[in-house]
């Protein structure tokens, strides 16, 4: 396994992340499965463990910290978020003072642990100040019950700025990660965030890679999706939006390029990711260890220049960029 600092922090990261979000603790069959693959990952060292306090209403969060408890505490990196509702109250969710001091509180009990290494806004909130929410991450950075935090996707570059400019006036901790969606398909951060990012050293650590399984090559245009697969199952139906004729024909002619290098599709699609020097970590989900050493096998592919030219072309992605006159 290799490592990376996350952003300009002394933070060390392995490449390849295990998220929570999709894993499946219903039976005691599946809680095992999980259990396996989170073992599987830190014996081959991976060492960041993502989780949120709205995955499975909490119960992802005390899965995770027991199994992690079987190791040294100073081993591994983990992550959870505060946002979504974690009860029907009026400060039950957000980003308020009240909320996030009472929610860490919350998953530090779920974890069985006396602090989190990162911390993230999982969302945006428009009905709190920023300063607030900003001065309390800061707070828990100093109280030491979190050792960084960062934001999601949908702060933007702008807020982004704004949160640069709030933390330089009140010489708070500093911004450390962000946590976009980002693969392949998807690559709106480059228009503008991934910029921010690397101007004021804060780390990326995407999630989504695959693009809910698109670039797995599994869906093939003109076929039946397969058995048990996401788009037969998910109830936001994520991935069925994604499995349009454009999108299959470009994972088709990537598809050859993964053949040519001797790889398979999800492999190259997390290999192009961690071309990108800004990443710290790419997020990865497994719901088997077959997945997992699949995963792991990208930390392992240089992708050739001439390969990732073609790639280029296949993907045909431009940023934004206005210009006048």
């Amino acid at each position: 396994m290799k490592y990376r600092n996350v952003g300009k922090s002394g933070l060390k990261v392995s490449e390849i992340a295990v998220g929570s979000w999709m894993t499946a603790l219903a039976s005691n069959a599946e809680q095992d499965t999980a259990k396996e693959v989170i073992h599987e990952a830190y014996e081959n060292g991976v060492n960041f463990f993502d989780c949120a306090d709205a995955y499975s209403g909490g119960e992802a969060e005390k899965f995770l910290g027991r199994v992690l408890r079987d190791y040294p505490r100073s081993s591994y990196i983990i992550s959870s978020k505060v946002f979504f509702p974690t009860g029907k109250g009026a400060n039950d969710w957000g980003l308020s003072r009240k909320h996030i001091i009472e929610n860490i509180d919350r998953s530090l009990k779920n974890m069985g642990l006396d602090y989190i290494d990162l911390y993230y806004c999982h969302r945006f909130d428009s009905t709190t100040p920023m300063e607030e929410t900003l001065r309390t991450l800061s707070d828990l950075v100093s109280q030491g019950k979190i050792l960084y935090y960062g934001v999601s996707e949908e702060w933007g570059a702008a807020r982004i700025e704004k949160a640069e400019s709030i933390i330089a006036r009140y010489n708070l901790h500093p911004l450390t990660v962000i946590q976009p969606q980002y693969n392949m398909i998807d690559r709106y951060i480059e228009h503008e965030i991934m910029a921010s990012c690397q101007e004021h050293g804060i780390g990326i650590t995407p999630f989504s890679p695959l693009a809910q399984g698109l670039l797995t090559g599994k869906y093939k245009k003109g076929e039946p999706y397969p058995e048990g697969s996401r788009a037969t199952h998910q109830a936001d139906r994520q991935i069925n939006k994604l499995l349009t004729d454009e999108n299959l024909d470009k994972v088709e002619k990537l598809q050859k390029i993964a053949d040519s290098l001797g790889t398979n599709m999800s492999v190259l699609a997390l290999a192009w990711i961690l071309a990108k020097p800004c990443i710290s970590s790419v997020i990865t989900g497994a719901s088997k260890v077959s997945q997992l050493k699949n995963n792991l096998a990208a930390t392992e592919l240089a992708i050739p220049a001439d390969a990732m030219s073609d790639i280029e072309k296949i993907l045909d992605f431009t940023p934004f960029e206005r210009h006048v006159g």
